[in-house]
C-alpha cells in the first residue's frame, strides 16, 4: 500500500458537487492499494499513519501524533502509476478494484477516517498546513 499523507488545517472531498466528507485540522490521506496487499498491510499502514509525529507540540516542534484530530481518506489508484516506458502510465501494479475497495474501507475503518467514494471522480480541496506532505509505503511482505 502507498499513501500520500498531508497535514491539513482543513480538507473536503466532493462528488458531483455533493460534499461527502469535510474535516478541520488533521490529515488528508491519498491511498493506493497494490497487488498482494491484504488486511495486515492495511493495519500496518493505518498504525503508521496514526503514530506519525508530525503535529506541533507545546514547544512548536513536530513531535505529536494524530491524537483526536480528524482524517479524510481518498482512494488513489494512480499512486501505482508506472511511466518508465513512455508517457502513458500503466497501472498494472494496482490491485483489482474489488480487493482495493475492501482494503480501502478496512484502512479507513482502522483510522476512523471520513472518506470519499471509491472509484468516483472526486474533487478534493485542502489547505496543507506547513506544508507537511509525506509519502509512505508498506509492502505486503512486511517491509516499510
Amino acid at each position: 500500500m502507498k499513501a500520500v499523507v498531508q497535514r491539513v488545517s482543513k480538507a473536503a472531498v466532493a462528488v458531483d458537487g455533493e460534499t461527502l466528507a469535510a474535516i478541520g485540522p488533521g490529515l488528508l490521506v491519498l491511498l493506493g492499494v497494490g497487488q498482494g496487499d491484504g488486511d495486515d498491510t492495511a493495519d500496518r499502514l493505518a498504525e503508521k499513519v496514526r503514530a506519525l509525529r508530525i503535529f506541533a507540540d507545546a514547544e512548536g516542534r513536530m513531535n505529536e501524533p494524530l491524537g483526536d484530530r480528524e482524517v479524510c481518506c481518498v482512494s488513489q489508484f494512480t499512486l501505482y502509476a508506472d511511466s518508465s516506458r513512455g508517457t502513458r502510465p500503466s497501472f498494472v501494479a494496482a490491485a483489482d478494484p474489488l480487493l482495493a475497495r475492501a482494503l480501502y474501507e478496512h484502512f479507513c475503518d482502522e483510522l476512523g477516517a471520513l472518506r470519499g467514494r471509491f472509484g468516483a471522480m472526486m474533487q478534493v480541496e485542502l489547505v496543507n498546513d506547513g506544508p507537511v506532505t509525506l509519502m509512505l509505503e508498506v509492502n505486503a511482505s512486511g517491509g516499510r
